[in-house]
């Protein structure tokens, strides 16, 4: 079992920065492969990015490759997001995601969920 709790939203103007992070419980953190999803009204929950167990692989979106990178820290429990040069279309819940091994970019292929935390971006 893995829970997890993100935080860092909130209202930042466009081509500001952010950061989330998601932090969970358990001791078996570092068996899991992290995905960063999102969702706008009206939208459906989609891919941001991931990260592998041991941080040697991760991959983004095309539209926030350059500009969003995850990172992990084992030690602490944690995986982040950190956005820089936000845009409107950015605007949306963001969610943290666990599964075993390996991130894959569908939202059904997730065994955990955080319970999401909104991002405004303002343009």
């Amino acid at each position: 079992q893995v829970q997890l709790v993100e935080s860092g939203g909130g209202l930042v103007q466009a081509g500001g920065s952010l950061r989330l992070s998601c932090a969970a419980s358990g001791r078996t953190f570092s068996s899991y492969a992290m995905g960063w999803f999102r969702q706008a009204p009206g939208k459906e929950r989609e891919f941001v990015g991931g990260i592998t167990r041991s941080s040697s692989t991760t991959d983004y979106a095309n539209s926030v490759k350059g500009r969003f990178t995850i990172s992990r820290d084992n030690a602490e429990n944690t995986v982040y997001l950190q956005m820089n040069n936000l845009k409107a279309e950015d605007t949306a819940v963001y969610y943290c995601a666990a599964r075993p091994f390996i991130f894959t970019i569908r939202p059904t292929d997730y065994e955990y969920w955080g319970q999401g935390t909104q991002v405004t971006v303002s343009s």
